[in-house]
């Protein structure tokens, strides 16, 4: 049986951690964990923070295939989105994402150049739970 989506929302929520993953300059992914995403419109867009000078946005901008991956642990079931990630420098979009002490990571503040937002847009989702996988397409 399959998850409804706000279940699935659920889960991303209360994930905590957020697997993503690139496609580095020969072909092999990439992946890395980071802290959930700072902001989620439904299952389609989700918004991180990074460093402009990390490797990950480097590959980004290479080639923005892209998955990011959440579990939950307890019951052993989890969702994977595949999708493309941008790389966005706008200081609207930095704003919108920035938080009280994320100058902690970028000294320079909202306007820091080495602050940057992941903007993924998923496509479709890869779900499993209770032994069982199954791919859904997302509506554009």
């Amino acid at each position: 049986m399959t998850m409804s989506n706000e279940t699935i929302e659920k889960l991303i929520d209360k994930a905590g951690v957020s697997i993503i993953s690139s496609v580095d300059e020969s072909g092999f992914p990439n992946t890395k964990a980071m802290l959930s995403p700072r902001k989620r419109v439904g299952l389609k867009e989700f918004y991180f923070t990074t460093n402009t000078s990390s490797m990950r946005v480097k590959q980004y901008r290479a080639n923005d295939k892209a998955c990011i991956y959440f579990y939950d642990r307890r019951f052993f079931r989890g969702v994977m989105l595949i999708g493309k990630m941008k790389v966005l420098t706008d200081q609207k979009t930095k704003k919108m994402i920035w938080r009280d002490g994320d100058d902690l990571y970028y000294p320079l503040g909202v306007t820091d150049p080495d602050y940057c937002v992941l903007k993924f847009t998923a496509e479709k989702m890869r779900i499993y739970q209770n032994f069982k996988s199954e791919t859904i397409a997302l509506s554009k």
